[in-house]
């Protein structure tokens, strides 16, 4: 999606540090990478260091991400742009390919957006409705989302010029054992998305803190802002 989805948390962060929420390269504000450079994850992280050196920002920083951040985020640490990581719902630490209900579920919502535009609005518009087509895909308790977000999330998604080529250039995450900073992974317990078999620990440094909040979803800031911000500043959610 977007910068858009950490909205609901940056009030309750604001005032103890400096905020910035990006989007990744190919999604919401920003272009593509330069035409022949592949989407990977590796690659869109390259895009962000270039990003962080324009804004003249120091590096190691502390930086936070869901789904695809939080996977960027955790190759970010590898190769010391990071001085901390939390980690919501990263993908690519299954063993050799993600599930398939990740393609079914997100090229499906891209796809009805795509052909019924205004029928999928109409329907994000109904609190009912909005809940139930969002239950997967970000969090059970969607309905509480305001319907200008909802639709604002469902048309980045459909419009991201980058998704096609990110989603299939996404691969498992390796080479993670010798990170030294401070890691915190969190999956939801209503995580729909991904599942036990795409929570691997052998990547990640054995000091990594992994937590499974009680209740979130794949995308939980709108349902919890306050609790993802409190894990984001350290205090942590449901360890497992």
């Amino acid at each position: 999606m977007s910068h858009t989805v950490w909205k609901p948390v940056m009030p309750f962060l604001k005032n103890e540090r400096r905020v910035i929420a990006f989007d990744t390269a190919g999604f919401g504000a920003t272009p593509p990478l330069e035409k022949g450079i592949i989407p990977t994850v590796a690659n869109l992280v390259d895009a962000l260091e270039r990003c962080l050196k324009e804004l003249g920002l120091d590096t190691p920083v502390d930086i936070a991400g869901n789904s695809l951040g939080g996977r960027m985020a955790l190759e970010a640490a590898k190769r010391g742009l990071a001085r901390s990581v939390v980690a919501i719902s990263p993908p690519g630490l299954w063993k050799e390919h993600e599930s398939a209900r990740v393609k079914h579920t997100f090229f499906g919502i891209r796809g009805a957006g795509r052909l019924f535009p205004r029928a999928t609005r109409a329907a994000l518009r109904n609190r009912v409705l909005r809940g139930l087509m969002l239950a997967v895909p970000i969090a059970l308790g969607s309905g509480r989302m305001p319907a200008e977000d909802a639709v604002g999330a469902i048309d980045d998604l459909v419009s991201a010029p980058g998704f096609e080529a990110t989603f299939y250039n996404l691969k498992p995450f390796t080479g993670g054992q010798s990170i030294s900073i401070p890691i915190t992974v969190a999956f939801g317990t209503r995580d729909w998305i991904l599942l036990r078999s795409a929570q691997r620990r052998e990547e990640l440094p054995r000091h990594t803190r992994w937590l499974r909040p009680k209740g979130w979803g794949h995308v939980p800031m709108w349902v919890d802002p306050e609790g993802v911000a409190r894990l984001v500043s350290g205090e942590g959610n449901g360890e497992w």
